[in-house]
């Protein structure tokens, strides 16, 4: 303990200006999930946007002299028009004020990080980008499930369950089942009955695994675990609900292995020397 507090952070520090934007993600949920761009804003800004998903616990952390004001997008709910939200950023920036737009996940992935970015480059505001780490990837390692693993797949496919005004996407499903082995469907609990029909009619299988995440990263958390073919069922008599992050594919396997929030994983009694473990590895 002695050490850590002697310990000198590296200076990350960058000055939010007056008349300036910050895009930052909040990431899944956890505070400590935050980068430290990002809380550097919670502390600086003199207004904060944030969206929908951006959890209590971190609005905490801003700078208690700083305004909040609400501006989130959910699917198939009233919301604010995008349009709105990009012209209020702009309208806050040239009062001259430290901006901090928040937003669950990461900014840049279907958070319409891009379309406020663009905006605000086309209105001559000054921005930066904080990424933050998205649910597909933080949310699923905290329910103990791995986006990539050498064993299973080499490749992943993130899509969103809706298009942009929240009604069912108009993706080609077709081409997504076949695009990898791991598919992680963000905003799909409205749509889940068609997507998973679409999915099964293009060839995925019936008792191909399944995990349904809500809550991800926060103390609530649920997963759901299940089959392509018994989803539907199951989620109906389950915790689940929005926000979720589904994923689909053998990586969702791992859990009885790396659930590592739930329960202290169990050693398989597999690797017992150094020597087994680089064979095991190697293999």
């Amino acid at each position: 303990m002695a050490y850590c507090k002697e310990m000198t952070l590296p200076k990350f520090d960058i000055a939010l200006k007056r008349g300036t934007v910050w895009l930052a993600g909040a990431g899944p949920g956890d505070p400590g999930l935050l980068t430290l761009h990002a809380l550097s804003g919670l502390h600086q800004a003199d207004i904060i946007v944030y969206d929908a998903l951006v959890s209590k616990e971190i609005l905490k952390l801003a700078n208690p002299s700083a305004a909040l004001e609400f501006a989130g997008k959910r699917g198939g709910k009233p919301s604010p028009k995008q349009v709105d939200i990009s012209l209020r950023l702009i309208h806050l920036a040239r009062k001259n004020k430290r901006v901090l737009r928040l937003k669950g996940g990461d900014p840049f992935v279907f958070g319409r990080g891009g379309e406020e970015a663009t905006a605000l480059y086309d209105a001559g505001i000054s921005f930066r980008i904080i990424p933050g780490i998205t649910s597909g990837i933080g949310g699923l390692a905290y329910a103990g499930i791995p986006l990539t693993h050498r064993d299973t797949n080499h490749a992943v496919t993130l899509v969103t369950g809706h298009d942009a005004i929240g009604g069912i996407s108009t993706i080609d499903w077709a081409s997504i089942s076949k695009s990898a082995p791991v598919i992680v469907i963000y905003m799909a609990i409205k749509h889940l009955e068609s997507i998973v029909n679409s999915l099964l009619s293009a060839g995925r299988k019936h008792n191909e695994p399944m995990a349904i995440v809500s809550n991800a990263s926060l103390p609530n958390q649920f997963v759901l675990e299940t089959s392509l073919g018994s989803c539907m069922q199951d989620s109906q008599n389950s915790k689940v609900k929005a926000p979720s992050i589904v994923v689909i594919g053998p990586v969702v396997n791992f859990r009885n292995m790396l659930n590592w929030l739930s329960e202290v994983p169990k050693p398989s009694g597999k690797v017992e020397t150094l020597a087994d473990f680089k064979t095991k590895q190697a293999g």
